[in-house]
């Protein structure tokens, strides 16, 4: 079992962290005060995997005493799962913009006598869980893409890679574009296998036709081309922050060029280590 504590400084991120934890699978709970940090953990352990990585974000509203919140982490990193603290901290102008621009109240505004006053003051309070934490990450020059790469390769074994869900699907332009849609190819160009009698009533995922698809030199060129692009832009969509990427592949009918291409593409983007599903939109309906 994994278990990730999210602390830090209000206003720097901690929410915004915790999305993108559980985007990379982990179950949060927010606001979990120390005294129920162990008990928490005793319940995952039974639960026969289903919180097997949990992220638990504790800050200023919950600390009671500091010194709980430490025994806490010392029972748990002694015990047989994995524990470890994440800080998030920001300068305090950066905090303070951040508390203008949304009209959101500082949890310690009501006991002193400004907001840059209350900014200050967390910072002091919270200084000895951020020297117990194992990553501190500052905030005050991320944007929320970097923020998430930062994260995932902290804490996600897949890294950017396993962020994004790569959508490869096969279409019929004649029954219009996936609306869904980020990446559009045409394969129109490559000779139909419709026109020989004998694959007609089949799809690219029969290995025959598949054979006739690849039998051409224009296709085997495009394929590595088209290899070359993903590997070239998926890195960087990943890196953008993206968690989903729809890649349309189109024929006239969607039965068998799409369907053939579709089928390798979804192949080469596993091999790179991404996940990625396959789907056939229009193979289905009607030759």
């Amino acid at each position: 079992m994994e278990i990730l504590i999210i602390s830090g400084l209000s206003g720097a991120g901690k929410s915004r962290a915790a999305s993108f934890l559980e985007d990379a699978g982990f179950y949060i709970v927010d606001n979990m005060p120390a005294a129920m940090i162990l008990k928490f953990a005793e319940f995952c352990a039974v639960s026969n995997g289903r919180y097997d990585r949990v992220a638990l974000v504790y800050d200023v509203r919950t600390a009671d005493s500091f010194a709980e919140l430490f025994d806490v982490l010392d029972k748990l990193k002694s015990s047989d799962g994995v524990c470890r603290m994440l800080f998030l901290e920001a300068s305090p102008e950066t905090v303070i913009k951040r508390y203008k621009e949304t009209r959101r109240k500082h949890p310690l505004r009501e006991s002193v006598d400004s907001l840059e006053e209350a900014v200050h003051r967390e910072r002091e309070l919270m200084q000895p869980v951020k020297e117990r934490a194992d990553f501190v990450i500052d905030t005050s020059r991320l944007s929320t893409a970097q923020l998430r790469s930062e994260l995932l390769r902290l804490f996600d074994s897949k890294g950017e890679k396993g962020g994004m869900l790569v959508h490869v699907t096969s279409f019929g332009f004649k029954y219009g574009l996936p609306m869904e849609a980020d990446l559009v190819f045409d394969v129109r160009f490559m000779p139909n296998p419709y026109y020989i009698e004998t694959l007609r009533e089949k799809t690219g995922l029969d290995q025959d036709v598949y054979d006739y698809v690849f039998s051409f030199q224009q296709t085997k060129d495009y394929i590595e081309k088209l290899e070359d692009l993903l590997a070239f832009s998926l890195p960087l969509y990943a890196e953008e922050g993206k968690t989903s990427l729809v890649i349309a592949v189109g024929c006239t009918g969607g039965h068998h060029r799409s369907v053939a291409v579709t089928h390798a593409l979804t192949e080469q983007i596993r091999q790179k280590g991404y996940q990625v599903t396959e789907n056939h939109r229009d193979m289905s309906r009607s030759v």
